[in-house]
């Protein structure tokens, strides 16, 4: 059972995935007209510096700190239309020039927006990309002959020079359905450009959707068995939305009422409060009696395997196995709750057996593909721990509602 929870406080939305009722996912925004997130957002920036030496520039989009614009963003995004040798940043952009770009990953900490040239809009079915000039098909999308139809429906859709990548939910869909998400895309994209031409930099172009149509556009499938809201305005929203892009899926839509209060109960009920507060502490207890010890810097993650109070039925190997196994589907799930980024190190207890090794990798492998962030299982060091990468593309929500304490500064020390 996978259910979407979308709760509203104030002027917050609050939304968790959950699934069979554990909690996998967790996002906030704000729910007041205009509010989006950063990420996908187009802007009309500026060119602060250039810096040979880094292969990059900086550029004013209008924020507090200057976006980071790198020399692979700047280049054709289709890799066969890029030069054999990759030209000096210089040669590419000026001081005070103007470019339209879009932001990739939002400011962490005392880095300012991650922004490229190469601007993608999501729709329901596709992304449209204006000037990549080639045709991708989601990987989760396995089927050889669903693969070959998605990729020669694309071809005949898109104009000369455009770009769209297939996306899992255009599986089944019909040509006139597809044909009408990358129109739609390509009129956004024309009223973008419009508006770039005569907007003064620095400049807002186009902001990436607010929570519910995201809600809609990327995360309604097929997999999605209840989606409950107790926000009347939000509902409605979310109701007007999927009659237009997603209407087979309109019984799945709940509105939530507690007799006993007017909001705020959705979340306690399904203990999503209880989760986050589990999750997010330094030591995270098993189901089977064994533990996870996170320790989490700006780059880099360290998860520590131990058995704890778990001594097992039979042998040591046999313990130490299933302790593991159990650890695997826990980080798995943890990765994509705290929304980790960058390299992740995960100690596992030692096991004699390699091919004990080989299934927990390949349990991983299994788990992280239900990521719709990118992360790859790398492999075991030469130290007998696995590494895993995950990218990493906003602050997360949890980063609103926690602070770093004044007295220890987060070392958590006395």
């Amino acid at each position: 059972m996978k259910q979407m929870l979308v709760q509203g406080q104030g002027n917050m939305l609050q939304t968790a995935i959950l699934e069979d009722g554990r909690l996998v996912e967790f996002f906030m925004e704000k729910s007041e007209e205009g509010a989006g997130q950063l990420v996908g957002s187009i802007y009309k920036g500026r060119v602060v510096n250039v810096l040979p030496g880094m292969q990059a520039a900086f550029v004013d989009i209008g924020l507090a700190k200057n976006a980071f614009l790198y020399i692979d963003d700047v280049l054709h995004p289709h890799l066969e239309r890029q030069p054999k040798e990759k030209p000096a940043i210089a040669q590419l952009l000026k001081a005070g020039q103007e470019v339209v770009v879009q932001v990739m990953k939002e400011p962490f900490g005392s880095k300012g927006a991650r922004v490229t040239t190469h601007v993608s809009l999501p729709g329901r079915f596709l992304v449209y990309m204006p000037v990549a000039d080639y045709v991708g098909v989601s990987k989760k999308v396995t089927s050889e002959h669903e693969r070959s139809k998605l990729r020669s429906i694309g071809e005949s859709i898109r104009d000369p020079g455009e770009g769209v990548i297939m996306r899992t939910a255009a599986e089944g869909e019909s040509f006139d359905a597809l044909q009408s998400d990358v129109c739609f895309l390509r009129e956004l994209w024309q009223g973008i450009n419009d508006r770039a031409k005569h907007e003064p930099a620095p400049a807002l172009l186009h902001r990436e959707a607010g929570l519910v149509r995201r809600l809609v556009r990327d995360l309604l499938s097929s997999e999605m068995d209840e989606v409950w809201i107790d926000h009347p305005e939000s509902y409605e929203e979310t109701e007007a939305l999927m009659k237009q892009m997603a209407p087979t899926f309109l019984s799945r839509l709940r509105l939530y009422a507690d007799p006993a209060s007017d909001s705020g109960k959705l979340l306690s009920r399904y203990r999503v409060s209880d989760q986050l507060k589990q999750a997010f502490e330094r030591r995270i207890l098993l189901d089977c009696g064994g533990d996870l010890v996170w320790d989490q810097t700006e780059a880099l993650t360290v998860i520590d395997v131990n058995t704890g109070k778990f001594v097992g039925t039979s042998d040591l190997e046999d313990t130490v196995f299933r302790t593991n196994m159990e650890a695997a589907d826990q980080i798995a799930r943890l990765l994509r709750l705290r929304d980790v980024g960058g390299i992740i190190i995960v100690d596992f207890i030692d096991m004699e057996q390699e091919e004990h090794r080989e299934q927990i990798m390949h349990r991983l492998e299994t788990l992280v593909r239900r990521d719709r962030t990118k992360c790859q299982v790398v492999g075991w060091t030469r130290l007998g721990l696995l590494e895993l990468t995950r990218k990493k593309v906003r602050e997360h929500a949890m980063h609103q509602l926690l602070q770093t304490c004044s007295v220890c500064k987060g070392r958590g020390k006395v």
